[in-house]
């Protein structure tokens, strides 16, 4: 497995136990859904626009021909907007000419920071599960990727342990928080944790905090405003989740100067820009009243108690998570282990598909969360009414 697309597929599970390509179990199950005429809860995009004032500002913004290259680090309107998002919500400072660059979306964002600074020889560490796009980069940057297991119920990380999956071969550590797919949120005692331990051990740490605004009671703590994280945190978020604009692919890196240099070298080779048109738009979004964000949060803890409801009423074990709006059900309740194999029938049992937890996870991970299913709720409510309705039935048609 030496060739980068190898690694790249070998990173996010995509390859078969004699090495062949497979389809993803996204899309996998993407087609049993559409086959069944079932509620498709596997992948998390929403199924309705963000608000129509960004709209109309990016359709303003075409027409008015804004439609060229943007600078490769992104319009200054949209990095000065991010900066004062992260002063204003965080209290952190940033200088937008040199702390800001804005990406096609957050993957790229991801792809740039794992690829400027990580490589052979270098270990990634990821708690698991985990979002499969950081498994792809580590892949093919030829760095290895190693794990830290996330616990049920609350799906938090073994302190006292937790050092025994760092070396002085780990170069970044890589943390999702609102995490994805789980839904927990890390307290402070434990993100304190790993920079403790990423300073110990002189690694870069790279959050993913797309969805820092899509959480149900805990207030987000960014990493970087801890002690001694800001000079080695790397921090990403996106217009997608914040705005429900998922195709717009807007996104933002920011941090130490030198090291948003290095992920922005990358970065230009990779997109060099885009979205120029809805750059401006997010920039407006990111100024929004905070009555805007709060609204957003409570809209969507709202869809998730639906949600809980019918799985429940399905006889499943839930999960109730605290932030994304992703929720975990445990189908062990059901006398079912294994996950994935109920995840390939529901869509024809009941009429809903979802995601089988196992697949974010090495073979070790996936045997730990083998009962697992995952469901986004980022949905209209009477999609998600209809789902607990349909789920509810499950017991009986089992």
């Amino acid at each position: 497995m030496s060739t980068p697309w190898h690694r790249t597929a070998q990173g996010a599970n995509l390859l078969g136990p004699d090495g062949s390509l497979g389809v993803t179990i996204f899309e996998e199950i993407t087609t049993l859904a559409g086959r069944h005429g079932a509620i498709n809860l596997g992948q998390g995009f929403p199924d309705e626009d963000g608000p129509a004032e960004l709209s109309r500002l990016a359709r303003e913004a075409i027409a008015s021909g804004n439609n060229q290259y943007a600078p490769g680090k992104g319009i200054l309107d949209l990095r000065q907007a991010v900066a004062e998002h992260q002063q204003r919500f965080y209290g952190l400072e940033l200088d937008p000419e040199h702390e800001v660059i804005i990406t096609t979306g957050a993957t790229e964002a991801i792809a740039a920071a794992v690829l400027a600074l990580t490589g052979p020889g270098d270990e990634v560490l990821t708690f698991e599960p985990f979002y499969d796009s950081y498994g792809a980069m580590i892949g093919l940057t030829g760095a290895t990727h190693t794990t830290a297991a996330l616990l049920a119920p609350d799906f938090m990380p073994d302190l006292a342990t937790l050092e025994e999956s760092f070396s002085p071969r780990t170069k970044m550590v890589i943390i999702n928080n609102p995490h994805n797919p789980t839904g927990a949120m890390f307290p402070v005692e434990v993100l304190a944790e790993v920079v403790r331990l990423a300073i110990k051990y002189d690694a870069v740490i790279l959050t993913d905090e797309v969805y820092e605004h899509l959480t149900f009671g805990p207030r987000h703590i960014p990493v970087a405003t801890l002690p001694g994280a800001a000079d080695r945190t790397l921090t990403i978020s996106s217009a997608g989740k914040t705005f429900s604009f998922t195709g717009w692919k807007i996104g933002w890196l920011s941090g130490p100067a030198e090291l948003v240099a290095a992920a922005r070298t990358v970065k230009q080779f990779l997109s060099y820009s885009s979205g120029t048109p809805f750059q401006s738009a997010i920039a407006a979004g990111l100024r929004m009243d905070d009555s805007f964000f709060t609204d957003a949060a409570n809209t969507l803890a709202h869809k998730r108690d639906i949600l809980a409801d019918g799985l429940r009423a399905a006889g499943m074990d839930v999960y109730l998570p605290q932030g994304t709006y992703f929720i975990n059900a445990d189908t062990s309740a059901l006398g079912i282990t294994d996950a994935t194999a109920l995840a390939r029938r529901l869509p024809e049992l009941v009429g809903v598909a979802a995601i089988p937890v196992p697949v974010f996870c090495h073979p070790d991970g996936a045997r730990r969360t083998r009962s697992l299913l995952r469901f986004a709720f980022c949905k209209q409510v009477p999609l998600l009414e209809q789902a607990a309705e349909r789920l509810a039935t499950l017991q009986g048609r089992l």
